[in-house]
């Protein structure tokens, strides 16, 4: 029996990549164009990708919603991974990510499923949720300022059925969640307090993934 997770080495990373995730050639491109890029660090890991597409098919989603989408890797992962008859909303704030994105997912063939919302995600939120959509996603992804994941949460909990899954990204930032100091960002505390309050919510069923920077999944009761 092992203690605690092993950790994950250049070495180790690499093994992993070649034995446990497949890509598309598209997902394949996207990742390594993005690894040259200044904000690099906000990309998932490939396996994180892998484990979201093992997801899709478990959960047998078809509704999808993103909130931070960066230059797209993981929407169009899941996109992928729905198939034809999927749909995606993907939510973020940046033109000049989101155009880098919309190019890989034209190469793809995806594009036309991916409905994508430029502007704050807690107005795109709000107008699915005055449309009507509630409970109608099957899977949410939430990787986007950590400060306002308290109100993505809340929406997603209403935006996601019964029995589907809500996966919350970059839940250990580094590692400073652990102790918190007086010189770190804001959104170390916001996301301390916000893992805190996530263990004894009762309207979700709780399991934290030590993948990536952390991944955090809540199954809706």
């Amino acid at each position: 029996m092992t203690r605690n997770t092993i950790a994950v080495d250049g070495q180790l990373a690499d093994y992993i990549l070649q034995i446990g995730v497949s890509e598309h050639p598209v997902q394949t491109a996207l990742r390594e164009f993005t690894a040259s890029h200044r904000m690099a660090k906000m990309q998932i890991s490939p396996e994180q990708g892998q484990f979201l597409r093992w997801l899709v098919h478990l959960l047998g989603a078809r509704r999808y919603l993103e909130i931070g989408v960066f230059t797209g890797y993981s929407a169009l992962t899941v996109a992928l991974a729905m198939g034809e008859q999927g749909r995606t909303v993907a939510c973020d704030m940046s033109v000049e990510f989101t155009t880098i994105a919309r190019d890989y997912w034209r190469q793809a063939g995806v594009e036309e499923r991916i409905a994508l919302h430029v502007q704050p995600a807690v107005q795109t939120l709000q107008m699915l949720l005055d449309d009507g959509q509630a409970g109608s996603f099957d899977l949410a992804f939430i990787d986007a300022d950590k400060t306002a994941y308290p109100q993505y949460y809340e929406a997603c909990l209403q935006l996601v059925r019964p029995g589907g899954v809500i996966a919350v990204d970059n839940i250990f930032l580094g590692g400073r969640v652990v102790t918190p100091q007086p010189e770190d960002p804001p959104s170390v505390r916001a996301m301390y307090d916000f893992n805190a309050r996530l263990k004894g919510d009762p309207r979700v069923m709780m399991s934290l993934l030590p993948i990536g920077d952390g991944m955090t999944l809540l199954t809706r009761r």
